[in-house]
């Protein structure tokens, strides 16, 4: 989690940075454009078409999602930049950990039967203790009071089986907090710029679009790409419950197989 954490903050500082380099890029543009705007009203208009063309051909999609983080005030967009970045760490955490969590359960539990068949108890708990996962973590914790009982292992597998459950969930609460932030921060920029679009209708004392534009476009452009960053993150957020469900499913399944187990063991063995 420290190596997880290091390099989200790294990430964090990257974009942060990219965000404000592409500002102070963006700015002596700004300026030579301005400077320029006498020479290319007196150049033709065709020749002033086709550069036009060419840049936007260039250009793309990533240079507009630049102009439009810089427009959308770089501060605020940052802010739900870097909540994407870490919900999308925390999103890829969890689904490696679901999918080294799954493994061939049939196979698994073939295994351990074929050795509790036999009476072979120590081979039962190697297997298990080999094989990674909740499912195995489960086996083993119930072979190792196959001694005691079917009761006390029943009640050993219902334990353990609520503590994996919890490892499987954990860190989902972090995620849900980044989808709900981003939208929030948003929103927060839509109050902002609101807020920036009426105190220059007051200093100008005229309600005009050019005085609202800028205020408005701040308002409008940080609610987009919070809801698009919590978008992003609900997908991956559902993905995740569903491997969690299935691996649940699968527990509860091969914890009442490994009790059927059980107690043919003491029906064979412990007459």
């Amino acid at each position: 989690m420290k190596k997880l954490f290091a390099i989200v903050a790294v990430m964090g500082v990257l974009t942060f940075g990219s965000t404000q380099l592409a500002q102070a890029q963006d700015a002596p543009a700004a300026e030579q454009t301005e400077q320029a705007a006498p020479a290319a009203q007196a150049a033709p208009a065709d020749e002033a078409a086709a550069p036009a063309t060419i840049e936007e051909a260039e250009g793309g999609i990533h240079k507009e999602l630049k102009t439009k983080f810089i427009e959308g005030s770089a501060f605020f967009m940052s802010f739900v930049a870097i909540a994407l970045v870490i919900g999308l760490a925390f999103c890829i955490e969890r689904i490696i950990y679901l999918s080294l969590a799954e493994i061939n359960t049939k196979k698994f539990i073939a295994a351990v039967e074929a050795a509790l068949e036999k009476g072979d108890v120590e081979a039962a708990k190697d297997i298990a203790r080999n094989t990674r996962g909740p499912i195995a973590s489960i086996y083993y914790q119930g072979l190792m009071r196959i001694d005691q009982g079917i009761d006390v292992v029943e009640k050993s597998v219902v334990s353990y089986g609520g503590v994996q459950a919890g490892y499987l969930e954990k860190g989902c609460s972090w995620i849900t907090l980044f989808i709900a932030m981003a939208p929030s921060l948003g929103f927060l920029g839509t109050v902002i710029g609101m807020v920036q679009a009426f105190d220059k209708i007051q200093q100008v004392g005229d309600i005009s679009p050019t005085v609202v534009a800028g205020g408005m476009k701040v308002a409008l452009i940080t609610t987009i790409f919070g809801l698009i960053v919590a978008l992003i993150l609900q997908v991956f957020y559902n993905y995740i419950l569903s491997k969690i469900e299935a691996l649940t499913s699968d527990m509860e399944d091969s914890s009442i197989t490994l009790l059927d187990m059980v107690i043919k063991y003491d029906l064979k063995y412990k007459k």
